[in-house]
């Protein structure tokens, strides 16, 4: 059984504090989903677990296994066992899938000879053409091809540990189904724990959550089962934010500006 622990994680960027005081615990096999208006935190949290640069830790701690992830750079988060599917996910010209993973597997001591056999396996079971996996990584993909080729690349690695930044942003149904089946399948195959950052509660209904966490001003403010989520469609966040600044209208707006920085 593998733990991922955050424990009053703090920190902010130039500055401003923007995650304040983080408590929150998944477990091999666990889906939490962490729901919240726009500006919450929930971006923030993902990238600092991570190591984007730019964020400043101003207390608290992040360990996988007893691990401090904080202490490591991005690259041994993810050998330790830690996997971010990103809400934008990044064109990378002249470097291919395949290429990719084979560097992600070689630092890790895996069998390179596994890769390309894995990459069209994977893509075979989310529906991910054959004649995509050529291209450089994301480049002329659309948004729903690019999250179809993130949750390729966890199919393949494996991690024990996910995080989700609105993995369903940009899916069409078809897309949805196939890339949040796929993930609920690894919680039950390889134990992976989930913590899956959303808005809205089609993605919950393929992938099943444990606990939902609403996450309002950068702190955690309310935790319960699948129910709560179910209470968020029908109500919104209102009652979970300060009067003046609750928006009832805000968690049904789907659109999320792609220019905006996203450390904000």
């Amino acid at each position: 059984m593998s733990e991922l622990v955050i424990s009053d994680l703090r920190a902010g960027v130039d500055g401003k504090e923007i995650l304040h005081g983080i408590d929150l615990t998944v477990r091999s096999g666990e889906v939490h989903a962490v729901m919240g208006p726009n500006g919450s935190g929930k971006s923030t949290l993902s990238h600092v677990i991570m190591g984007r640069p730019g964020y400043e830790i101003t207390g608290g701690s992040v360990t996988l296994d007893g691990r401090d992830l904080l202490a490591l750079p991005t690259w041994e988060r993810a050998q330790a066992g830690l996997f971010l599917a990103l809400q934008y996910p990044t064109e990378v010209p002249g470097v291919s899938v395949d290429a990719v993973l084979g560097a992600a597997f070689e630092a890790g001591g895996r069998d390179l000879a596994t890769v390309g056999p894995a990459v069209r396996a994977e893509a075979e079971r989310i529906g991910f053409g054959e004649r995509f996996l050529g291209r450089d990584l994301n480049v002329d993909l659309s948004g729903g091809e690019k999250k179809r080729n993130e949750t390729l690349q966890l199919g393949v690695l494996a991690p024990r540990f996910a995080i989700l930044d609105e993995l369903d942003s940009g899916l069409d149904v078809d897309a949805l189904r196939d890339c949040s089946r796929r993930v609920e399948q690894a919680t039950a195959e390889i134990g992976l724990g989930v913590l899956a950052i959303t808005h809205y509660t089609r993605l919950l209904r393929e992938l099943h959550p444990d606990v939902v966490h609403i996450l309002a001003r950068g702190r955690i403010v309310a935790t319960g089962g699948p129910e709560l989520a179910d209470e968020l469609e029908e109500h919104g966040y209102a009652s979970y934010l300060p009067e003046d600044e609750a928006e009832p209208d805000a968690a049904a707006d789907p659109f999320v500006d792609p220019f905006a920085d996203p450390l904000a």
